[in-house]
């Protein structure tokens, strides 16, 4: 597996999660993960050259013509300039073409690809960085098995991964691929009580954050639902549930489920704008029918001045 050959389209933010999580698992080899992007992001491939030792480069179909699996990393706006770029490039056999891109469907990469290209959707989450990413793929018409057992393995790699269907995916965007940043708000808003209380920042910062993720790991590892976790922890008249208390009465569950709705809800906005990316017009088919003449003009009726409608004098309207 280590010699798998993996290239990125764009270099930000996800594609460096990504090339390290699967660099840092043992996955690929740096030499064998290329990132491309315009020379006005030549920053972002000096990082990922420099961090991870990727190979870098500006063109898109080299990625496409040296990879097994393509990882599109670019903004739903450009994925279809991107797709007619790399249509020389992909081929039934390889590679596998896969996209983060928001709201770019399953449908309109295929559209945009030659007939019979292997396209997937993933969506992984940030902390893919750290390996401990929440991820999901959805398959195209024409991938395999051995596809969806490759792309499981990636994301894998990089965390927690699961197939969907892609009617899901708007959902966990506003779940996962959103859940980050309100986790984010918590811990800061935790560490923030533990300063209120007298302790030093960065052992409040480091408790809130180890809190959460050892409650995370409860659910994930006792299998338990987090009401029942949420019990064991409350004791009758214990400090605990007056905390829980405060942040019921506040609306906390309610705030966060409203999040996920909101942010699930603009995923589908977002996705309803992109536009769909077309195949190449095909050059029209010669033909030995005679042309079509043109259609006469026709002139508008002619009305002589005794016969022209007149219109009923308007009474004046002062303003």
């Amino acid at each position: 597996m280590a010699s798998l050959r993996i290239g990125f389209i764009g270099a930000g933010n996800m594609a460096q999660a990504l090339a390290k999580g699967f660099i840092s698992s043992g996955l690929a080899k740096p030499q064998n993960v290329t990132a491309s992007c315009p020379p006005t992001d030549q920053h972002l491939l000096q990082q990922m050259k420099q961090l991870l030792g990727c190979a870098t480069t500006h063109d898109n179909r080299e990625v496409a013509s040296t990879s097994d699996v393509v990882v599109v990393c670019v903004k739903p706006t450009i994925v279809g300039r991107v797709l007619q770029e790399l249509r020389p490039c992909v081929t039934p056999d390889r590679p596998l073409v896969t996209s983060v891109a928001l709201g770019v469907t399953l449908s309109s990469m295929e559209a945009a690809l030659p007939p019979e290209a292997r396209v997937m959707r993933i969506m992984p989450n940030t902390p893919a960085l750290v390996q401990h990413g929440a991820s999901v793929f959805t398959r195209g018409t024409h991938t395999t098995p051995e596809d969806a057992e490759l792309t499981q393995k990636m994301l894998s790699a990089v965390g927690q991964c699961d197939e969907v269907p892609e009617t899901f995916l708007d959902a966990v965007t506003g779940l996962s691929g959103a859940g980050p940043a309100y986790m984010y708000l918590v811990v800061e808003a935790l560490a923030d009580g533990g300063v209120r209380m007298g302790l030093p920042r960065d052992l409040a910062q480091r408790l809130a954050a180890q809190t959460m993720m050892g409650a995370a790991k409860m659910v994930l590892s006792t299998g338990k639902h987090p009401g029942q976790l949420k019990d064991e922890v409350c004791s009758p008249g214990g400090c605990t549930i007056q905390g829980v208390q405060v942040l019921e009465d506040a609306g906390l569950r309610s705030a966060l489920i409203s999040a996920v709705h909101t942010a699930a809800a603009a995923s589908v906005t977002m996705g309803r704008k992109q536009p769909v990316p077309s195949p190449p017009l095909a050059p029209p088919s010669p033909t030995t029918s005679s042309p079509t003449p043109p259609t006469p003009h026709r002139r508008a009726p002619f009305f002589p001045p005794a016969a022209r409608p007149q219109r009923a004098p308007q009474p004046f309207a002062p303003f």
